[in-house]
């Protein structure tokens, strides 16, 4: 059973911040969390779970629609796309070589011509509201995490402007994602998600059991899992707010695994990521912000679309050959 599992949740090593008190706590507690591990669980956060829950109800539906329907939304076939789409099982490697065994679509696009609407009526406008909802929280963290650095509460609103609007101006992606279930388990041949760290300023993750989610976490070379708070979200810190921060804040390293106890593979595994990006050609300088940068040596300015696209081509390395 999940309860019985040794987790970072139950040994109590998991910070869990309440967003429901002041934002000048919750920027405290998140500068805190963010620094010393990269991640954190929220409650109170104001998305509801249910609707969530009927989101992964209308991904079920566009998994089981034939395989020829589900690839006519393949990733990056909407005009001016660069991460918008359904992305089949095998596609991505993180680690360059493991099959990950997955169902993605992609949210960047929120018009019905860009959802398989005509197949599952009703999904453009309940995303539309679920995106909302992300994009709410999101500039509430944003600005949560300009006061935890310091910086004029306005500091990274200002630079996540176009959030779920229009991905040829910002790359937030709303990511939703089914894990199939495994019967044999196979650890060389099959993963669910490979070892990485996310490209953004933050990722919001919510998902429906433990199913594996494993971190790294700051300074140590093991995997722990992390645990399930039911209705809380996950979140960690991507490489872009690494950059900004100069490493003051953590780029969380995670994974998802084929879990060990049958009950938990054998059922599957539903998530939901919202990738918080910057806008496209906001450069990621660290003197901007009001904290110590290291001079050991001179650095290069990139804007967020360069920093993504360098680290993307991890993944996705055949999309750029």
């Amino acid at each position: 059973m999940e309860s019985s599992i040794d987790t970072l949740l139950s040994r109590n090593a998991v910070a869990i911040i309440d967003l429901g008190h002041s934002i000048e706590n919750v920027a405290k507690e998140l500068g805190k969390a963010l620094s010393a591990q990269g991640y954190a669980l929220l409650i109170n956060h104001g998305i509801s779970i249910e609707k969530i829950k009927t989101a992964w109800d209308y991904f079920d539906g566009f998994v089981e629609l034939p395989n020829d329907v589900r690839l006519s939304y393949e990733r990056s076939k909407a005009p001016d796309a660069e991460n918008h789409g359904y992305v089949s099982p095998g596609l991505e490697r993180f680690d360059g070589r493991t099959p990950e065994l997955r169902h993605a679509y992609n949210i960047c696009k929120l018009q019905a011509e860009f959802l398989p609407e005509k197949e599952l009526p009703g999904i453009t406008n309940h995303l539309n509201s679920l995106t909302d909802d992300f994009n709410v929280l999101g500039r509430f963290i944003l600005k949560a995490l300009a006061l935890s650095l310091d910086a004029p509460p306005s500091f990274f609103l200002d630079k996540h402007s176009y959030m779920l609007s229009d991905d040829r101006f910002n790359l937030t992606t709303l990511r939703m994602l089914f894990y199939p279930p495994v019967q044999d388990l196979d650890h060389g041949n099959i993963i669910r998600c490979g070892a990485h760290a996310d490209y953004c300023t933050f990722t919001l993750l919510a998902q429906d059991s433990e199913g594996g989610l494993e971190v790294k976490l700051r300074g140590s070379d093991k995997w722990e899992r992390v645990g399930h708070l039911p209705g809380a979200l996950f979140i960690n810190c991507g490489e872009t707010m690494a950059a900004w921060t100069d490493q003051l804040y953590h780029a969380l390293q995670h994974r998802v695994v084929v879990p060990n106890q049958e009950d938990t593979r054998q059922r599957g595994r539903h998530s939901i990521a919202y990738f918080c990006h910057p806008d496209n050609s906001t450069l990621i300088d660290p003197e901007e912000l009001n904290i110590p940068v290291k001079e050991s040596a001179p650095r290069e300015i990139y804007n967020a679309y360069d920093i993504c696209m360098a680290l993307a081509k991890g993944a996705y390395g055949h999309n750029y050959s």
